[in-house]
């Protein structure tokens, strides 16, 4: 018997075994199965847009990187504003957030919420409030790995 366990009078015992007889069971393997399937399909899209630009454009596998990641935040942000992507988010969970297209959905969504402050202190002032420190940080730990790197090369270990 813990501690708070101790102090709690029999009402608030009775009470804390009747909250667990009703409280609701989440059902986690149902909602991973669904992020996971979600976040599937989102992958999947973008690998067919990356082969449409490889296939069409001639790029290569390396380069069709950029084109697919901005093609998949534009639609990301386009089904945004249509409303689309939040019951995408509201079935997948995680799934709709983890790839590339919640970095839209983020940018987006501040902005959509913050256009009634005009747009320049809302839009503009509120669009990267969150997506802000995924730029930020994504930019340094990039800079920090290529350090790295070029250190590795230098000394001629890669």
């Amino acid at each position: 018997m813990g501690k708070k366990q101790k102090n709690t009078t029999p009402e608030q015992l009775q009470y804390q075994q009747l909250q667990q007889k009703h409280e609701l069971k989440r059902p986690v393997l149902k909602n991973c199965l669904k992020a996971f399937f979600v976040g599937g399909i989102i992958c999947t899209i973008g690998q067919a847009i990356s082969y449409f630009y490889i296939y069409n454009f001639n790029f290569t596998e390396q380069t069709a990187g950029n084109p697919t990641t901005a093609t998949m935040v534009f639609l990301a942000m386009l089904l945004t504003g249509f409303g689309v992507y939040d019951r995408i988010g509201q079935f997948g969970g995680a799934g709709s957030a983890v790839p590339v297209t919640g970095f839209g959905n983020a940018v987006i969504s501040a902005a959509i919420e913050h256009r009634t402050e005009g747009y320049v202190l809302g839009v503009g002032g509120n669009m990267f409030k969150l997506a802000g420190s995924v730029i930020l940080f994504g930019v340094f730990s990039a800079f920090i790995v290529a350090l790295i790197k070029t250190i590795l090369i230098q000394w001629g270990i890669v």
